[in-house]
């Protein structure tokens, strides 16, 4: 081990001795003597520094052959902020296997999306994670199972398929490893019925976060630009549910969060309604970009703040998030139609679009009926109904014909200087629908909106230029979000 390897397991083993929160989901902690992995916060008894051995990744710690904590749950931890930040092969990679491209395409597919050979894929991972794209997956399965054990009533072979197994035999001895329980032992108790017998609809989850988190702002923020059919916001201001459909590889969802309440523990809860339970990893990672839940609000809050035109915001919101989307092909399209027109207005519109070309759900839940049209239907569809312009009209239907046909990619591992690139080749795509979609669809923490109404009007509140946002990164999306918020009611017209 170098000096510099040894200084930095010595600052971890100083977080893990004060149960630091904000390392949970940084890496991870394994003690010798117990065969046990934790999250930095476990409230566990410290170990013996020379006991205590650090993993990046959950992964690499049960492939050295430890088992989850069952007091910290290491496996439900925020995911780290850094694969939000990084733009690289690693970066772009994790955040792939987190929308469960390994389950459904393999390492091939994977490598593939990302231009490089499976050899070259595995190997940088493995080198910075201790694990390829095969056991970092295999961690996520053996999470989405026991989240399915726990939480429903299906039967074992079943949980099985749905997590992403090949068989019940990989499915068995992947629970004894990981947990150290057999998939009966950690189901427990199943889950309880409603007095008819009826097990609860959905399967209810808290997704975890790190530091503060300013709920208002989100759920304000989701709830001005929700489209009737395919989103609602109920409740009123700190006891809101949040409620949106979800368009997903085998099937079709519905996604409650509720705005946390006072002294709520730094989780949101969620529940979540699919057709097909092999969604579920996917679902939630989808949830979790939405409402920005792997964000490090104290890095954010100590590059911001460090300038004192925006320290007073930061002081006022502490944890602000910067949204992300469930469907990075949906929000495209709620760009273009956001351009030149209010958020109320567009959102009459998209919810014209969704009902006209919108996909049924198998039933209606609530005011939710639809899954927001897929690109293939808009791209030649007329669009007489929204009443647009032919100009824009046509940039609707270019931008769906190009995610369609893989001219614009926005999966969640896309180069986003190349999708930027190749949206703005579209007719019809300026630089501000351009970036509006990268810090949203490919939630880049890293994109400052320069000509976006909101912005300049905050930037003149507190003083400042554009030329100053090169102080803020890489966190200009959160500048840009409180600048957005400095002037009341917010400025932006984006959807």
């Amino acid at each position: 081990m170098t000096d510099t390897e040894s200084r930095l397991d010595d600052s971890r083993y100083q977080a893990v001795s004060s149960r630091d929160a904000r390392f949970d989901g940084e890496f991870f902690t394994a003690v010798k003597t117990t065969g046990i992995y934790c999250r930095p916060s476990c409230p566990a008894v410290t170990p013996k520094r020379e006991n205590v051995r650090f993993y990046p990744s959950a992964a690499a710690a049960q492939g050295a052959g430890f088992r989850a904590c069952r007091r910290c749950r290491p496996d439900t931890a925020p995911g780290s902020a850094e694969w939000n930040v990084r733009a690289d092969l690693v970066g772009r990679a994790m955040r792939l296997i987190g929308d469960g491209v390994v389950d459904r395409e393999g390492v091939a597919g994977l490598a593939h999306r990302l231009g490089y050979s499976s050899r070259q894929v595995n190997r940088q991972l493995t080198e910075e994670l201790g694990a390829g794209p095969v056991a970092l997956a295999r961690a996520q399965r053996a999470h989405t199972a026991r989240v399915l054990l726990q939480t429903t009533r299906m039967p074992i072979t079943e949980i099985a398929f749905a997590a992403g197994f090949a068989s019940v035999r990989q499915f068995n001895d992947t629970v004894r490893a990981v947990y150290a329980r057999t998939p009966s032992e950690l189901r427990g108790r199943p889950a309880a019925a409603h007095d008819d017998g009826r097990a609860p609809a959905g399967i209810p989850l808290r997704l975890a976060h790190r530091g503060p988190y300013a709920a208002d702002e989100i759920f304000t923020f989701l709830q001005r630009r929700a489209i009737a059919g395919i989103e609602e916001t109920t409740g009123e201001g700190g006891a809101r549910r949040y409620r949106r459909t979800l368009r997903l590889p085998y099937g079709t969802g519905v996604a409650e969060v509720r705005e946390p309440g006072p002294g709520q523990g730094a989780w949101l809860d969620c529940r979540l309604l699919l057709t097909d339970h092999r969604d579920l990893s996917t679902a939630v990672q989808r949830v979790r970009r939405l409402f920005d839940l792997d964000a490090d609000p104290f890095a954010v809050a100590e590059r911001l703040g460090a300038d004192p035109r925006l320290r007073p915001l930061v002081d006022a919101r502490p944890g602000l998030r910067s949204p992300g989307a469930a469907d990075g092909e949906e929000l495209a399209i709620r760009a273009v139609l956001g351009q030149q027109v209010s958020v109320a207005a567009a959102a009459r519109l998209a919810a014209t679009l969704v009902a006209a070309y919108g996909k049924p759900l198998p039933a209606p839940d609530g005011t939710l009926t639809h899954v927001f049209p897929d690109p293939g239907t808009l791209a030649d569809a007329p669009l007489d109904e929204l009443g647009m312009p032919r100009a824009r009209r046509n940039a609707l239907r270019t931008i769906a014909g190009a995610l369609a046909d893989g001219t614009v990619r926005l999966d969640p591992g896309v180069d986003r200087d190349a999708a930027e690139g190749a949206l703005r080749a579209l007719p019809g795509i300026g630089p501000w629908t351009a970036g509006y979609i990268r810090m949203r669809a490919l939630g880049d923490p890293d994109v400052f909106l320069q000509g976006d109404a909101g912005v300049r009007h905050g930037l003149a509140a507190v003083g400042a230029t554009p030329a100053d946002a090169e102080e803020w990164r890489p966190w200009s999306s959160y500048a840009v979000h409180h600048l957005w918020n400095r002037v009341a009611p917010p400025v932006t017209a984006a959807l």
